[in-house]
């Protein structure tokens, strides 16, 4: 069994999806400000919230007519305690609102790479090698995602470019409308 975790900026809740060969304890969650429980940091930079999101990813291998099989556990953890929003910095419902929907799309991309590591994992055939094959899958999905996180904090100027940050909320509600199910199965 390996554990890998990474830290992205997002946020998530958990539900329970299984299936045959990959599973995971998630469904989209809406945020909300309760989601941060941190305390805000006083060197920011300006930024006026932080989620931060763990993606746990556990496997075990079994053979199966000369190749592995990786039965998988992917799960998008909510780390609370890590996570902020500078109240004092939230001068409407308006700006809250602004800055939950930002924040809404660092979850989404944590939500979108657990979900392409289940659609991967379930898809992969593994040779006797399949513990570094495993990782190299991993770690190839997680860079993607890393980038995908500073190029919409880049793109949006961290909320402050409202039509970047328009865009963005149109490309993650496609995303979420058109993600394949996990080995065929729709999403929650």
């Amino acid at each position: 069994m390996n554990v890998r975790w990474i830290k992205c900026i997002g946020v998530a809740a958990l539900f329970l999806l299984t299936i045959d060969r990959a599973s995971a304890q998630q469904q989209f969650h809406q945020l909300t400000v309760n989601d941060f429980g941190g305390a805000p940091r006083t060197n920011a930079r300006g930024v006026i919230a932080y989620t931060n999101c763990t993606i746990d990813f556990r496997y075990q291998a079994n053979r199966s007519n000369g190749s592995y099989i990786i039965n998988a556990f992917v799960r998008l953890i909510l780390n609370t305690e890590k996570s902020w929003l500078d109240r004092s910095r939230i001068s409407s419902p308006q700006v809250l609102a602004e800055v939950l929907k930002h924040e809404q799309g660092h979850y989404t991309i944590a939500y979108l790479e657990q979900q392409e590591v289940l659609r991967e994992i379930g898809r992969a055939r593994f040779s006797r090698n399949y513990q570094y094959e495993a990782m190299s899958l991993f770690n190839r999905i997680d860079a993607k995602y890393k980038q995908l996180n500073i190029d919409y904090d880049e793109d949006t100027q961290h909320m402050t470019d409202r039509i970047q940050q328009h865009s963005w909320d149109v490309y993650f509600q496609k995303q979420l409308r058109v993600m394949p199910g996990v080995q065929g199965e729709g999403t929650d």
